[in-house]
């Protein structure tokens, strides 16, 4: 399944800006620019979490912004801006990202915050 969604200005959510979302079973792509275009890419199997905030006004125009905390470099925080149909695509990245976890079985860890210690304090 493939979704493709354009940013959208939040008066009325027409996509007039020049902001491109692809998601695939495989990666999220996200294309900016018009005369200088970006493009970058997150693989789906580092994709960790992922939440779905609406405002009032992106209630009023039926948008939402899907928010994916990853485990990539260049975008720790992916940002799928005032995009139609949010909440379908965060259920579907949700549950393909633990697909793809699980394909490549991936092992996901957390760190719980050992600051401070080090071999010497653990042994007294």
């Amino acid at each position: 399944m493939e979704y493709k969604e354009r940013k959208r200005l939040l008066l009325f959510g027409l996509p007039w800006t020049f902001t491109k979302y692809t998601v695939r079973e495989e990666d999220v792509v996200i294309n900016d620019g018009l005369l200088k275009t970006h493009e970058n890419n997150c693989y789906m199997y580092k994709i960790q979490d992922v939440e779905l905030q609406k405002s009032l006004a992106e209630r009023i125009f039926g948008l939402g912004t899907v928010i994916c905390y990853t485990g990539d470099t260049t975008h720790p925080k992916l940002m799928l801006e005032r995009i139609k149909n949010a909440r379908e695509i965060k259920d579907y990245i949700l549950k393909a990202s633990e697909e793809a976890r699980r394909k490549r079985r991936t092992l996901n860890t957390l760190d719980i915050g050992s600051d401070g210690l080090d071999d010497a304090d653990l042994g007294d």
